[in-house]
């Protein structure tokens, strides 16, 4: 028996497109974090190309002849010597570079100690005024050191210590109180207090249990505090300026090393010897670099720790 096929066609099922779904929440905040991710990073490159590349133009600079200097700034020195380098120590830069480094050592140690004290004491002591003293430290930082300069120079000359190491080396520290005790006094307050209440029972004295306990716990941030208090006071400029003047009469010369840069740059232009100068910058140059790169990661530690608790 035979079939008979049904002409009509059998009807498709048509599935409609589903809408195209919007963008969620998340995916605007990847795509918005990816923008401000490429915008910091090109920042940063920005920045560092900014700094690096006068600090290559003063090294290249210290190789070159003085032609070399005024022909092209940024043309590889044709003969690399150090004469410089030499002509740069032989007018003084050594002499400077020791002045500094004697004035640093005091007052930096004096700075940490004296401001590790008061933070300590302020951070982890409760007693009348301590708020008050607290602020009267931030309030020093906020002081500019220019309208202190004229006090400054005739309190330390009454008292017989203009061009003297002492004299810059107690206005140094005074300088930097201000910033080692708002730093350190955040610090000393996310440190556990377990330790120190052992030490305590222990019967260990208060001094004690600073010096033995809780300074060492602190490395971090002294590092970190420490570090900025060399590179503030190593820059300082019109401090010693104003208070390291040589006195009439007498043959001592006690400059530091911005002083002595500001005193070859005259003697250079004079004399048409711009390497000299440019050594001489170097020379004042690897120091800080050194210190900086040495500790980086120990500063960068000390400023993560200080903001956490």
């Amino acid at each position: 028996m035979s079939t008979v096929e049904d002409p009509t066609p059998t009807p498709v099922a048509v599935t409609a497109a589903a809408p195209a779904r919007p963008p969620g929440r998340d995916e605007r905040f990847a795509d918005s974090g990816k923008a401000l991710n490429v915008f910091s990073h090109g920042f940063l490159v920005l920045w560092a190309v900014m700094i690096v590349l006068p600090l290559v133009w003063i090294v290249l600079g210290a190789f070159k002849t003085s032609t070399e200097i005024g022909g092209s700034a940024w043309a590889w020195p044709t003969n690399w010597n150090l004469g410089a380098f030499g002509r740069a120590w032989e007018n003084g830069v050594g002499g400077f570079l020791v002045h500094t480094l004697i004035v640093l050592v005091f007052s930096v140690t004096l700075t940490m100690l004296f401001g590790s004290m008061a933070a300590y004491v302020l951070a982890r002591y409760e007693f009348p005024g301590n708020r008050l003293i607290y602020f009267f430290f931030v309030a020093g930082a906020m002081f500019p050191v220019y309208l202190a300069l004229v006090p400054l120079f005739f309190m330390l000359k009454n008292l017989g210590m203009l061009n003297t190491y002492q004299g810059l080396i107690l206005v140094y520290v005074a300088y930097s109180m201000p910033f080692t005790v708002f730093f350190m006094h955040s610090f000393f307050r996310t440190l556990p207090t377990a330790l120190h209440e052992a030490a305590m029972i222990d019967g260990c004295s208060h001094t004690r249990a600073f010096f033995q306990i809780m300074l060492p716990i602190a490395k971090p941030g002294l590092l970190s505090v420490g570090i900025f208090n060399v590179l503030g006071q190593w820059n300082q400029y019109i401090l010693p300026l104003t208070l390291m003047q040589k006195q009439s009469g007498t043959d001592a010369d006690h400059s530091v090393l911005t002083q002595g840069l500001v005193n070859l740059m005259v003697q250079s232009g004079y004399k048409n010897d711009m390497p000299a100068l440019f050594a001489g910058m170097t020379i004042a140059m690897l120091p800080v670099l050194v210190v900086y790169l040495s500790f980086q990661r120990q500063v960068q530690a000390g400023l993560t720790a200080g903001t956490l608790k």
